[in-house]
């Protein structure tokens, strides 16, 4: 068996350890997915523009494709960690379940753009046929591994979805989302009977619209650790900032987290050993929920940050002993962004044998070398504790 020190750096055997058991429990990940989600065709051009300028002979995907998509799948199929996999059916969600989290309107604007076969929402965001149906089942099968959850077939679910979710607002559209499907899946906690959900949000870009359905609760912990990108115009009007902390009932239970660009693993780690360890202790959850997004790697077209394979192994790893802790081992694990066609599957695989703790890595990582620099990033993290020290009312609380 490899050490896991060469299991990390010898690209020549990208499996060196097959299929050891987890280091402390046998339970597998329960995977929801759709192939019909892979209908969603974003189209091509200059990036996510959808713009063909006249004057390239090639074109580009736009990065929310589905071949991003069907790596994922074929990575917990065929990779090593695929004997610990469980895979179950998605299917499409119904209007009144949409309800729960967007506004009857919004859900009116969304079936009569279908109906135009064809129409740009918001920058880089495009209904054109088969969305529509795909957005539904991402939604429906979200909800169906958070129900997986919660009826007590299974600890730890995976909603493999595709549109993402987690920019779209109540009542907008924004950053390539038209449902919310990590906030319908807490909504549905909720009203399940679960008292206090934490969502930790580790996508690159800022869980705005997560935030914002919860804004004014003190029932839901949204925590959202990203690039700090700030506003992107009217579907993005939020800034991401430390001074987001809600409102009413909800003031304090908001936690932004920008990290400087070009923040890896050691960044990543300090952030949240410092700040969201505290807060999810002091929250108690009796729900957690991750939405991961691999754009947060050092190879994404769409992000500034260093994390690779190993970054991500150890976040699965401390969110799961989070949720062992103050959950009784229930996770939900919701997709987003990612948009490397082969590293973000990679990562993916490392998110998961963090979660299921493997004692050494399954897979190696095949190009990661990009040296880590914490300094600036233990800056923004020091600065951020003090804020929050200040002004968060639940983490004064002795």
């Amino acid at each position: 068996m490899a050490s896991p020190i060469e299991a990390v750096v010898s690209p020549p055997n990208p499996n060196p350890n097959p299929n050891p058991p987890p280091s402390h429990k046998k339970e597998s990940i329960h995977v929801f997915w759709h192939e019909g989600m892979l209908k969603h065709d974003t189209g091509r051009g200059v990036f996510d523009t959808g713009m063909d300028p006249g004057f390239l002979d090639v074109l580009e995907n736009h990065p929310e494709n589905s071949d991003r998509v069907k790596n994922m799948v074929s990575i917990l199929k065929s990779g090593p960690i695929a004997p610990f996999i469980s895979w179950h059916q998605g299917r499409p969600a119904l209007t009144s379940e949409l309800l729960s989290f967007h506004t009857q309107e919004y859900i009116n604007e969304l079936v009569e753009a279908d109906k135009e076969q064809g129409k740009i929402i918001c920058s880089g965001t495009f209904l054109n046929p088969g969305s529509w149906d795909a957005a539904l089942l991402a939604a429906g099968t979200t909800t169906s591994a958070m129900k997986h959850i919660l009826d007590g077939q299974g600890k730890i679910a995976y909603a493999l979805v595709r549109p993402p979710g987690h920019h779209a607002q109540p009542t907008q559209a924004d950053g390539y989302c038209f449902l919310n499907n990590a906030g319908l899946a807490v909504q549905l906690a909720l009203d399940s009977g679960r008292n206090k959900v934490a969502v930790i949000d580790i996508d690159v870009h800022y869980g705005n619209g997560t935030a914002e359905g919860f804004y004014h609760s003190d029932k839901v912990l949204t925590i959202s650790l990203h690039m700090n990108h700030g506003s992107w115009g009217q579907s993005h009007p939020q800034n991401g900032t430390m001074d987001e902390l809600g409102e009413g009932k909800g003031f304090g239970y908001n936690l932004n987290i920008p990290l400087p660009n070009g923040t890896g693993e050691k960044g990543y780690m300090y952030a949240i050993t410092q700040l969201v360890v505290p807060a999810v202790e002091k929250f108690e959850p009796d729900m957690m929920v991750l939405v991961i997004g691999q754009d947060s790697s050092a190879f994404d077209p769409n992000g500034r940050q260093c994390l690779t394979m190993e970054g991500y192994r150890r976040i699965g790893k401390r969110v799961c002993e989070m949720a062992e802790k103050h959950s009784d081992g229930c996770l939900l694990i919701v997709q987003e962004g990612g948009y490397h066609v082969t590293y973000s599957a990679y990562c993916l695989h490392a998110t998961l044998e963090g979660v299921l703790n493997f004692p050494a890595p399954l897979l190696s990582d095949p190009i990661a070398y990009y040296p880590d620099n914490e300094s600036s990033s233990r800056v923004a993290v020091e600065s951020i504790k003090d804020y929050h020290k200040e002004f968060v009312p639940f983490l004064k609380l002795a």
